[in-house]
């Protein structure tokens, strides 16, 4: 190799080379996304070559056929051959064989190999389950790399999961860059189905689509970066493409690109981004494995509740770049909010098939700043990003009145009329707006909901714009909603005992 390996994948190499010495076949890696995966691979195939083995490597995606090769090249292993419908570099007699799974199973017939790595292992095809349990192939050793190695059934097909590093441990060491998540939109998604562990992708994208969800992603993304080497992740083609041409129409140069886009125009995309033609790159699943681009900001508009998806998107900006002092992302999704900061999801077993196991941790999940609206910790009061400090008011609640009410022994009692900024009151009705927005009411319902809420109008107000309403907004409403259905009924069944 042309260069030594850092301390995390050196203990990794040695780790895996012990456990197939002790007789494990079936070997699963995790090393978290930018810690160096494809430098470990050519250290296994290095490893392989010094012994006189020949070496399978299996990509799941036929666009990452070449990004390999070049990466094994840049490590110094040059006797590659590929396997891959009519490409230049076939050739049978190499002693590593870079394979496209997809050619695998067209053919119907494996490579000759003493080694076998299958890269991106938590996406694994019928093809490479039938390769693993093929009998003949039983004594040779099967290596699966993945930064997220947590798909269920994961474990019926390797045997043990080896932890190169975690994600918190690489940036703490400065291998990978810190992060700051703003919570910049709520969507509702009381209405998306959840099919197979994730959200119904036709529903979501229609969910994502309502009310001013995309224009509130453009302007967010011109109020907190406004620079260059950003990805926005969307839902499916349609909702992509919407917000590409949202962006475009706001003068932002933005690329679109999905399973469809020639490798011959991803390549240009991917120059014009790096030299700033293309500030912004929208993309529909193609950008979430496999690419070491420079990415410095995220635009999260595709909702998840899968830790694998979310994992690989965040770790598509978590590289280290010089000037890079951290990286931005901006959460339109509530996906931070619902599975927690990256750093705090990890597992230290596979998933044996049965229900999905979760995150190996259960710390609280992320709060949201209610001035600045950055994700902090749980149970953190000075935010670290605008230094708003939450007060303790352990058994007090906000009432309907905007009083804050303690509950003791069943009895309520007044604890004293909260005090709210301008500046609160300002986005409160900006959030209001913004609501009356999706459900189509007109303006004056969001004055008399201000009016409700602050016992005033909301005079002066008259430039506010209509924002995305965060979740404390909207549950305050729906207790507005619980409240007033509530007085209906009493009105109703008072009126019906009167005249009985």
């Amino acid at each position: 190799m042309n260069r030594e390996l850092w301390a995390h994948q050196a203990q990794a190499l040695e780790n895996l080379r012990q456990s197939v010495r002790q007789g494990v076949r079936r070997v699963a890696l995790q090393s978290p996304t930018g810690s160096g995966k494809t430098a470990l691979a050519a250290a296994v195939c290095e490893g392989a070559l010094r012994k006189g083995n020949r070496m399978a490597f299996v990509v799941p995606a036929i666009s990452l056929v070449d990004q390999t090769v070049q990466a094994f090249h840049e490590e110094g292993i040059k006797d590659i051959g590929v396997i891959q419908a009519n490409h230049q570099l076939t050739d049978w007699g190499r002693k590593v064989q870079i394979c496209s799974v997809q050619t695998l199973t067209r053919r119907g017939a494996w490579p000759e190999a003493q080694v076998v790595v299958f890269d991106e292992c938590h996406q694994l095809h019928e093809t490479h389950k039938r390769w693993l349990a093929d009998e003949n192939w039983r004594g040779v050793p099967f290596i699966g790399l993945s930064a997220t190695p947590w798909t269920k059934g994961l474990g019926r097909h390797f045997e043990t999961l080896l932890v190169a590093a975690t994600t918190g441990e690489l940036i703490e060491k400065g291998f990978l860059s810190p992060f700051q998540i703003f919570a910049t939109g709520h969507p509702d998604l009381r209405n998306v189905k959840v099919v197979a562990g994730d959200y119904h992708e036709g529903q979501l994208s229609q969910a994502m689509q309502q009310g001013g969800l995309s224009a509130d992603i453009v302007q967010t993304w011109l109020n907190r970066w406004n620079k260059d080497k950003t990805f926005c992740f969307g839902v499916d083609c349609a909702h992509a493409k919407a917000l590409q041409e949202r962006f475009t129409a706001a003068g932002v140069a933005c690329a679109y690109q999905d399973a469809k886009t020639p490798t011959a125009e991803r390549t240009q995309i991917k120059r014009d981004f790096h030299n700033g033609q293309v500030r912004i790159v929208a993309n529909v699943g193609t950008l979430t494995t496999g690419v070491d681009w420079d990415v410095r900001c995220l635009v999260l508009a595709r909702p998840t509740r899968s830790e694998i998806l979310y994992t690989q998107i965040i770790g598509r900006a978590l590289r280290t770049a010089p000037g890079k002092e951290r990286a931005l992302v901006l959460d339109h999704s509530d996906s931070t909010m619902r599975l927690g900061f990256v750093t705090d999801i990890h597992h230290e077993q596979l998933n044996g098939g049965k229900e999905a196991a979760k995150a190996e941790r259960r710390v609280s999940l992320p709060k949201e700043c209610p001035r600045c609206h950055v994700l902090k910790p749980a149970r953190t009061r000075k935010c670290p990003n605008c230094g708003f400090e939450t007060q303790a008011v352990n058994g007090i609640y906000e009432d309907d009145a905007a009083e804050l009410v303690e509950v003791t022994n069943g009895a309520r009692k007044r604890a004293g009329k909260r005090q709210w900024s301008e500046l609160e009151k300002r986005v409160f009705y900006a959030m209001l707006l913004g609501y009356s927005g999706e459900k189509g009411y007109a303006r004056g319902w969001a004055s008399h909901k201000y009016k409700i809420k602050f016992d005033c109008w909301p005079r002066g107000m008259d430039g506010v714009g209509a924002i995305t309403p965060s979740l404390e907004v909207r549950s305050w409403i729906r207790s507005q909603q619980i409240a007033w259905a509530k007085s209906k009924r009493r009105e109703e069944q008072s009126q019906q005992e009167g005249n009985a």
